[in-house]
């Protein structure tokens, strides 16, 4: 989703929105962040820390100007969508938040992983619920929602032009891309570590966790990679939004019910789980009832993968247990 929306502000600025080109940007960013990913941890790790400063400190500046400057009618809940169709849309930030989930997968390029990773998970949260809260306000102070439906991916940067002119727009599209070729960058980066355990466990097969040619790169980054290009071609960016909070939402619930197995192990507080578990699981009816119900295609799609899913993971288990 985020290398499609970075296919999209690219369009903007450079074709006047073609969408082929749209789609070419985005692929070519999934290539560039591959190959960066395959030269090695610590040229992600400098690549990444640089463009989180700077997209902080930009998304920092646009909340404080735009909210300084907003029409707080625009916020009156009178104007609000009804109950279900916010909470559908709330499926949509599940999504954003998926990338805490992934990041455990980094604890082995920690020097103390134990003590570090909680503390930048807890502060990353903290710092991007912040972040995000605060650019919403601005946007929604400034544009109305169909203005906002209407711009789509470039929403932000039109957000910016009624304070900051064109100055503003030109600023926010190169913040939009930065900061989107990061979000790329941040979840190609924990594929390999995912795969590499779920290959090491047998959950996954034994070549996922080989690397190729003299770079090493690993196989589960590349098919990661490749996977995500396929479906940047295939979908537009509303479609692939959906079936990523579809699929995210799904995780979220079937990563909670496992947790309920080794709660004890884990120290976790049984009553946060099971909390957790009726918002994921809560939130995913609503959104299959409202969102999914207007895009047939998509709902079938996402039906068409999880089938795939599990086809593929029950044949792969059963070659996987004879061998053993």
């Amino acid at each position: 989703m985020v290398a499609s929306s970075f296919g999209g502000y690219a369009s903007a600025v450079l074709t006047g929105r073609d969408p082929t080109w749209a789609k070419v940007f985005a692929v070519a960013l999934i290539v560039v962040m591959t190959f960066l990913n395959a030269v090695g941890s610590t040229a992600v790790a400098k690549v990444q820390s640089l463009i989180v400063k700077v997209v902080l400190a930009i998304l920092s500046v646009f909340a404080i100007v735009t909210i300084a400057n907003w029409n707080p009618a625009l916020l009156d809940p009178a104007g609000y969508p009804g109950v279900r169709e916010i909470i559908a849309s709330v499926a949509l930030t599940f999504f954003a938040f998926l990338g805490f989930g992934v990041i455990t997968f980094t604890a082995k390029d920690l020097p103390d992983p134990s003590r570090q990773l909680p503390r930048a998970m807890y502060l990353a949260l903290a710092i991007a619920t912040t972040v995000y809260v605060a650019v919403s306000l601005g946007v929604f102070g400034t544009l109305t929602a169909d203005q906002v439906v209407a711009y789509g991916a470039t929403a932000l940067a039109e957000a910016a032009k009624p304070t900051l002119g064109q100055f503003g727009y030109v600023l926010m599209v190169v913040t939009a891309l930065l900061s989107t070729a990061g979000a790329v960058n941040a979840t190609l980066y924990p594929s390999v570590g995912m795969t590499r355990h779920l290959a090491s466990v047998g959950q996954f097969p034994p070549v996922f966790g080989r690397s190729l040619g003299r770079r090493e790169v690993p196989v589960g980054l590349l098919v990661m990679a490749g996977l995500a290009a396929v479906m940047v071609l295939l979908f537009n960016l509303n479609s692939i939004a959906s079936l990523g909070s579809a699929v995210a939402l799904l995780i979220f619930s079937a990563v909670t019910l496992a947790h309920f197995k080794v709660y004890r192990e884990t120290g976790a507080l049984l009553f946060m789980l099971i909390i957790a578990l009726i918002a994921t699981l809560g939130t995913f009816l609503v959104f299959c009832t409202t969102t999914l119900v207007n895009e047939p295609a998509t709902a079938a799609a996402l039906v068409v993968i999880l089938a795939l899913a599990l086809i593929t993971d029950l044949l792969w288990k059963r070659t996987w247990s004879r061998a053993n």
